[in-house]
């Protein structure tokens, strides 16, 4: 049997010191009566507008297809049943975004080149479903530390893997930015799904690159651990990758996990809102295991 599971969910994207346009885009989900939330994170490529309309197609493409998934049907089906409908429903958000993408760059030859990372997490009760392709990323914090969900499809994270490359080098190499795996690019694009069984209170971060560039795990846990009210640690980590140089766009999602009575995460003030597109521009101021 599932335990009690609480959520809570925030997020910020920000267009970051360097960068004319926002081509990140942000998204987030609490449902008000069931223990079901998501958080979506895109980082758009492309040149102007051509990014930022690949990064909003895939978050709202998502969005519609997680908002039809909570239904009297899924709510009598058994947990192995609920877990393929979310499988289901990540998969198919992310193929009809892949060709939604596509399908605008045919109608308009200045989107030639056009295409987006994506990273999302749905949780239902204590089961926690992660999706991405590229190099945007998600991270669990718990009080046991902070583990990196997610693998960047990208040339320096297959040097890495190959020993031929640091992760301390692969923050400044010339070809960081370059990913293996993107939406929008290919008509077959395959996402690399994960589950996991949530077993203790805990924070669920997303990210663009344009924060980890400047934060690495260390740095991260750092935040997660030490700054409350828990939620607006998005706020703060905007800020240090902001005050780090910013030459990125930059977006955090947010997702407080309470499981049972009392939460292995100290107390965190209550969401703002229950969902939300949260875009702020500024200057100069990321058997199943279990966690």
């Amino acid at each position: 049997m599932s335990r009690s599971v609480a959520l809570a969910v925030n997020g910020r994207t920000d267009i970051g010191q360097v960068r004319e346009e926002n081509e990140d885009a942000i998204t987030w989900f609490a449902h008000p009566e069931q223990p079901f939330a998501y958080v979506v994170v895109a980082d758009g490529m492309g040149g102007y507008s051509g990014g930022s309309l690949a990064s909003r197609i895939t978050i709202q493409t998502l969005s519609l297809c997680f908002s039809q998934l909570i239904t009297p049907t899924f709510l009598a089906c058994s947990p192995e049943q609920q877990k393929l409908m979310i499988d289901a429903a990540v998969r198919s958000g992310i193929y009809k975004a892949n060709h939604a993408i596509i399908d605008a760059k045919a109608d308009n030859p200045d989107f030639a080149h056009m295409g987006t990372t994506v990273v999302l997490t749905v949780v239902w009760k204590d089961q926690l479903t992660v999706a991405h392709v590229g190099d945007s990323r998600a991270y669990h914090w718990s009080l046991k530390g902070l583990t990196q969900l997610t693998r960047d499809h990208s040339v320096v994270q297959e040097m890495i893997d190959a020993g031929t490359l640091s992760e301390e080098a692969a923050r400044t190499s010339e070809v960081r930015n370059h990913i293996t795996r993107a939406l929008g690019v290919h008509d077959d694009v395959e996402p690399e799904l994960k589950s996991y069984r949530l077993t203790d209170s805990a924070l669920l971060m997303l990210c663009s690159d344009g924060l980890t560039e400047y934060l690495d795990n260390h740095e991260l846990q750092h935040v997660l651990a030490t700054h409350r009210p828990a939620l607006e640690c998005c706020y703060r980590l905007i800020d240090e990758a902001n005050h780090g140089g910013g030459k990125d766009n930059i977006s955090v999602g947010i997702m407080e996990v309470t499981v049972g009575a009392r939460s292995s995460v100290a107390p965190v003030a209550p969401s703002q809102a229950a969902d939300g597109e949260d875009t702020t521009i500024r200057r100069n101021q990321s058997a199943r295991p279990s966690y």
